[in-house]
């Protein structure tokens, strides 16, 4: 019999079985001054990325843009705005409640801004690969 195939970091990746991650419910239903990562995803051999995210009452997220990756992003629990930057509805405020579900496309430019109750979101992406290690690319005369 054969054995399964090693993930990158030479883990056995974990049996494929569809399986109960988290209550969202029960994780988000402490006191909103905790902020932070409630909960990550760390099946090994996984090809997303996804976190439980907390903001504290009146905290956010700074404006930014993820390059990359396309972002979704759920609303577990909580009140917040969604800020736009960089197109035609910049400084448009859009409204987060819970059940909003956002798409943040990579290139654009956002910001998140919890309510007067905080915010507790979930978000999911593809997983970035990991550091590859390997000879540093010089210049064209050594090619």
């Amino acid at each position: 019999m054969s054995r399964p195939a090693q993930t990158n970091s030479g883990e056995e990746p974990e049996a494929a079985v569809a399986r109960i991650l988290c209550d969202t419910a029960a994780l988000t239903s402490g006191e909103p001054t905790t902020a932070g990562v409630l909960w990550k995803l760390t099946e090994s051999g996984r090809q997303l990325d996804a976190n439980v995210v907390r903001l504290a009452p009146g905290h956010h997220v700074a404006p930014h843009a993820e390059g990359d990756l396309d972002v979704l992003l759920l609303v577990v629990s909580g009140h917040g705005v969604l800020g736009v930057l960089g197109t035609d509805r910049e400084g448009e405020a859009q409204p987060l409640a819970p059940g909003a579900l956002v798409w943040l496309p990579h290139g654009s430019t956002r910001s998140i801004t919890a309510g007067d109750e905080g915010l507790a979101y979930l978000t999911v992406h593809r997983r970035r690969p990991g550091m590859q290690i390997g000879r540093a690319r010089t210049g064209a005369s050594e090619r």
